[in-house]
């Protein structure tokens, strides 16, 4: 499989195949490396999991193993690892691939205010500075 932009590099790769759960089955697994590729293409695109493409494997394959190694521990052992392998000198966390939620993008801070009716559309007598008749 050629390199492609955010997929593991070689380096990356030793450092977590040796960690991954690797419990021989009926059926042959699908290659972990192409199906972590899978989970990552996921994660930083924030597309739904039917859209991993199909270079990947299918994308059932990566959502199990998604979930089934989160419930393991899996992720932090793995997350662990990466920053261990890199001693400290590449740590990202970053936010600029996650979209808020088309609601939360316009809102204004403190919630809806009613706004003030002017004067001049106010029905009641007292805001034309006319006296109410008794």
């Amino acid at each position: 499989m050629s390199q492609r932009r955010y997929e593991l590099t070689d380096f990356e790769w030793s450092v977590i195949e040796p960690l991954l759960p690797n419990k021989p089955r009926g059926v042959a697994r699908v290659d972990d490396r192409r199906v972590l590729n899978g989970i990552y293409w996921r994660l930083r695109t924030g597309s739904p999991w039917a859209d991993v493409p199909e270079r990947y494997g299918p994308y059932t394959t990566c959502y199990n193993r998604f979930i089934r190694w989160a419930k393991l521990g899996v992720w932090d052992t793995i997350f662990a690892a990466i920053v261990k392998a890199y001693d400290g000198e590449l740590q990202m966390i970053d936010s600029t691939s996650i979209r808020v939620h088309q609601q939360g993008a316009t809102g204004k801070k403190g919630g809806l205010a009613t706004p003030k009716r002017p004067a001049w559309l106010t029905l009641e007598p007292e805001a034309w500075g006319v006296r109410a008749a008794d």
